[in-house]
């Protein structure tokens, strides 16, 4: 007997899986926010633990810690992945005639700022204090802002190339790039001393969010 083929079920649209990836991320973040706000005693303790460890190998190792002051101030500082994220506006405008997809770009930078300022402002949380510190900061610490502008950007330029096919040798470069960008920029703040874990944590989810998001809404309006 001839058994007739099934064919596989159809793949849902991408913004609806990005509206989902959002929806969780948005969980995670609020999940979060309300554990620091509330300060909850096992996420200070695992916090001031990490915190503690990381700042004593920093100050036993001044070298790297140069080095990473060095990259969270000059390579991984927003302003920098801000004019990243400029430069790659001016692409999709003078090589790709995209200038709605511009738009949205910096737009969603600019969202992301509002987002971790306003939180900032509203949780009021306080950085870690050393009596011997390695550096300093200034403002509020949850989220890291570091943190979230780096995951915006990074995700924003990775979903660009891979919208607009990439090379696969590009494609794997500019994801190892925004790999070790993302997760360095997050630990270099831990180990100066300048935020808690969780500020970290949060600016991660945040900008994921963020960027799940504005997926969403180019995928949608086909920006």
């Amino acid at each position: 007997m001839h058994t007739p083929s099934v064919d596989s079920p159809p793949r849902p649209p991408e913004h609806r899986t990005a509206a989902r990836a959002t929806g969780v991320l948005a969980l995670c973040s609020v999940l979060l926010l309300v554990l620091v706000m509330v300060k909850w005693h096992p996420l200070l303790t695992v916090d001031g633990d990490i915190a503690d460890t990381t700042h004593r190998w920093a100050v036993d190792e001044p070298g790297l810690t140069h080095t990473f002051r060095i990259l969270t101030d000059w390579v991984w500082d927003p302003w920098t992945m801000r004019l990243l994220a400029a430069v790659a506006a001016i692409w999709l405008v003078l090589r790709r005639n995209a200038r709605w997809a511009a738009v949205w770009l910096v737009a969603t930078c600019a969202l992301g700022t509002l987002v971790q300022q306003a939180l900032k402002a509203a949780v009021g949380r306080e950085r870690p204090v050393w009596p011997d510190p390695v550096d300093t900061a200034h403002f509020a610490a949850y989220p890291s802002g570091h943190a979230l502008t780096a995951t915006v950007v990074c995700g924003l330029i990775l979903w660009l190339l891979h919208h607009h096919g990439a090379g696969r040798a590009l494609w794997l470069t500019a994801l190892t790039v925004a790999v070790i960008s993302v997760v360095g920029v997050g630990l270099t703040r831990i180990w100066l001393g300048v935020h808690w874990p969780s500020d970290v944590l949060g600016g991660w989810l945040m900008g994921a969010m963020l960027v799940t998001l504005a997926v969403t809404v180019h995928q949608r309006y086909r920006l």
